[in-house]
């Protein structure tokens, strides 16, 4: 893990309270590419007005899925530091993400961010970004940072169980929304339509020739999500990244008659809806119980309520990262490994 060189005087210090204006602080020689002469931007995101004066040159990032896409749009040399993290940083991003500090595996401490002086903050989630969290927006940007949250996470309600829940299914629209609006504050935005451009397409290739997306529903496959918990697990319901991947392979999700985004869900009516593909989580994080695939496929064959479910006896297991199964870049992932499985199993008819 790279270590910064140095500290600089505190942001309490160094910058001028604006609440909502932004005006970069960083000094020294930080990477600028894309940002000369690029004027200020203001933009509307989960109901705040962000601005910003220049484009950031130190920005922290709180959560994987955020942290990728600003490695991915090659700006890794303007920020300061990353955090939260459920899995390894993707294969092709490995050399850009050396090249930034890792703050803290889950959520550092709000002097731990300041400590870096940032002149941005991005997350993925608002429960990263509100009480509770690291620190709330508001925190952020009385100090004159500027913050950003997905707004595919903003577009939930905090109703219902298992991290809120969604009456309008999530597209990758939303996820293409979320990259566009950071090239533009970083002042990259040929890279954004390149790199939206890049997703929609291994899209399109990966649901290419699914018999199953012309199939009537009651006869496409069906598919079970797991992210974590062996004791109350955690299982997609209708509406979040899983539903785009269901929906780009012309599958079915068994939970589908719910709107939480993750509900727990007794074993009982997992295998009582038997379904024919079980999409489970690849964690390598430790904060619940049956993080990785392996804890999870072990589970499944030894329980007396799953062993005997279709999926565990065919052993058709599909294995995402975590960051897949949230709304990120590698939700493309996700519907790759799915289709691919579809095919293996000879579900693609």
């Amino acid at each position: 893990m790279p270590v910064a060189p140095f500290r600089r005087t505190s942001l309490a210090a160094s910058c001028t309270v604006l609440g909502l204006l932004l005006t970069a602080c960083g000094g020294g020689d930080v990477e600028s590419a894309g940002a000369k002469g690029a004027g200020a931007t203001t933009l509307e995101n989960c109901g705040r007005a962000v601005r910003v004066e220049q484009p950031p040159r130190r920005a922290v990032s709180l959560n994987q899925d955020s942290t990728e896409i600003l490695l991915s749009l090659g700006l890794a040399g303007r920020m300061a530091g990353t955090a939260t993290w459920t899995d390894p940083v993707l294969p092709h991003l490995v050399k850009e993400n050396a090249e930034v500090e890792r703050l803290a595996d889950n959520n550092p401490s709000f002097e731990r961010v300041l400590d870096e002086e940032p002149d941005f903050v991005t997350a993925s989630f608002e429960s990263t970004l509100g009480k509770g969290g690291v620190a709330t927006r508001e925190a952020f940007e009385d100090l004159g940072v500027g913050t950003y949250v997905s707004p595919a996470d903003c577009a939930k309600s905090d109703t219902g169980d298992g991290d809120g829940s969604r009456d309008k299914p999530l597209t990758m629209a939303d996820i293409h929304g979320e990259i566009t609006d950071l090239a533009k504050v970083f002042g990259v935005e040929e890279r954004g339509e390149k790199l939206v451009a890049d997703l929609t397409r291994r899209a399109a290739e990966a649901a290419a020739g699914l018999g199953t997306r012309k199939a009537p529903e009651d006869e496409r496959p069906t598919l079970l999500y797991w992210f974590a918990n062996s004791e109350a697990p955690y299982m997609a319901g209708c509406c979040g990244a899983p539903g785009i991947i269901t929906e780009a392979v012309g599958a079915k999700n068994v939970f589908d008659d719910t709107e939480d985004e993750w509900p727990q869900i007794n074993w009982e009516a997992v295998a009582d809806r038997d379904p024919d593909v079980l999409v489970i989580g690849d964690l390598t994080r430790k904060s619940q119980t049956a993080e990785s695939a392996a804890e999870k496929i072990a589970f499944l064959e030894s329980g007396p309520a799953t062993r005997a479910m279709t999926a565990v006896k065919e052993k058709r297991y599909v294995l995402l990262s975590g960051a897949a199964m949230n709304p990120s870049i590698r939700t493309v992932d996700g519907i790759e490994e799915v289709a691919a499985k579809l095919r293996e199993f000879g579900l693609a008819k």
